[in-house]
């Protein structure tokens, strides 16, 4: 099968939606199918290249600059008389979007010739990839990832406008749904967000299907302790870990404030937050404030494989986020065998099952958090117990299964489209 994936977002970025789509287009080469990616240059120019068994055209794009491109490290924020912080409105290396993608695209695709079309995102390339296919009648399938919080919250520039925005945003990503034979979303609960609760007058066939991770890839192990020197991270502490984008909507500072309690109770404990992203700056300045410099280590962004090292090497996997339509990361911390402290909000509760496989607290309850996270640093039973659950979950969440059921879905798209043909020739003949 001839596939094209098509997204406003992609690998080396380092979001959820970037991943996914990585590792579904290399997942469906390894398989056999011929997989092309269409997505923003990441140098504005229009280049290929071929990787992995897939073909990757990045088209002509801008730099966007009050967006942060989640591939190179954000600058540190400047300050004034070495006390106040500036906010940072620009950045340095921007996110890449295209203008008018459309022309590259159909050169592209009409060489390519792809039997389906699956779109990533709401943006600039999923309108170009969304008139082709209408076009040229080619059948199409969505997957939506994000909720609107995930987008206006970067912008500090919206903030005046955010709530209707997100409004306006949350219907906008659920029309677009409707221009493809099916669509689909990682959770059941983040289609319940975004879809009418009548489903049936949804124009398409909406389906919770799990974004996935690869379990020969992200399994339980003893951490190589070579990995961990080289981040420089002790290797007999209780770790409480968080791994993803160190931006606002992850909601980190509650974490951080309830790790300054959870030193109260376990004095050598430490947190490890891997990532980067707009909100590193103010986590660092907070655990100087709180007096925790010591216990919060920010290694930066760690891509795979030295990432599972960490993982391994952590006690329990914390986040506070109340926006995650699944959480890439929740499946990974999962399938390493660890216990889950979260927020129940959003999707999460899929992952993160309560006194299951770890702890659900309030969203914004720092002393629940505290003392979550104390419960599990301070008992090797739950630990256990909590661990061996989660590596249950994580089986359900299997990147081959992702892989197998999209190959359906698209073998599905192409007799719908089919069908569509058929009617309106009919139709035409009257």
């Amino acid at each position: 099968m001839r596939i094209a994936i098509t997204s406003d977002l992609y690998y080396p970025m380092s979001n959820g939606v970037a991943v996914f789509a990585h590792n579904l287009a290399k997942g469906l080469a390894k398989q056999g199918h011929e997989v092309m990616v269409l997505c923003p240059s990441f140098k504005g120019r229009h280049y290929r290249m071929k990787r992995d068994g897939v073909t990757t055209i990045y088209l002509r794009s801008i730099r966007f600059p009050f967006y942060p491109d989640q591939i190179n490290a954000i600058p540190e924020g400047k300050k004034i008389l070495k006390k106040v912080s500036v906010p940072r409105l620009a950045y340095r290396h921007g996110l890449w979007i295209t203008v008018d993608p459309y022309p590259e695209l159909k050169k592209a695709l009409n060489k390519f010739q792809p039997d389906v079309i699956h779109n990533q995102t709401a943006e600039m390339v999923a309108f170009a990839a969304r008139r082709y296919a209408k076009k040229y009648n080619v059948p199409m399938v969505s997957t939506g990832h994000a909720y609107p919080d995930n987008i206006t919250s970067q912008v500090k520039l919206l903030k005046p406008i955010k709530k209707p925005l997100d409004a306006v945003l949350r219907t906008y990503m659920a029309s677009f749904l409707k221009h493809s034979e099916y669509a689909t979303m990682p959770t059941e609960m983040a289609i319940e967000d975004l879809v009418p609760k009548n489903r049936r007058r949804f124009s398409v066939t909406v389906e919770p299907l799990s974004n996935g991770v690869d379990l020969s890839q992200f399994n339980p192990g003893k951490p190589k302790l070579k990995v961990l020197k080289h981040y420089h991270l002790d290797t007999k502490v209780p770790r409480v870990l968080f791994v993803g984008r160190i931006d606002p909507e992850k909601s980190l500072s509650n974490i951080v404030n309830a790790f300054a309690g959870v030193l109260e109770k376990v004095p050598n404990a430490e947190l490890v937050i891997v990532g980067d992203g707009t909100d590193r700056r103010h986590l660092i300045d907070l655990a100087e404030a709180l007096g925790i410099t010591e216990n919060v280590k920010f290694p930066g962004r760690i891509m795979p494989p030295d990432v599972v090292e960490i993982y391994h090497s952590a006690t329990v996997f914390a986040t506070a986020s109340e926006t995650e339509t699944q959480g890439i990361v929740l499946i990974e911390a999962a399938a390493t065998g660890l216990p889950l402290v979260a927020v129940d909000a959003g999707a999460v509760r899929e992952l993160c099952q309560n006194k299951k496989n770890g702890i659900l607290c309030q969203p914004r309850d720092i002393p629940g958090l505290t003392d979550a996270l104390v419960k599990i640093l301070q008992s090797e039973e739950l630990q256990e117990k909590y661990g061996a659950y989660s590596l249950e979950v994580a089986k359900k969440h299997d990147l081959n299964h992702t892989l197998k059921r999209f190959v359906e879905i698209y073998e599905e798209a192409i007799q719908l489209k089919g069908k569509k043909i058929s009617q309106k020739r009919r139709f035409w003949r009257r």
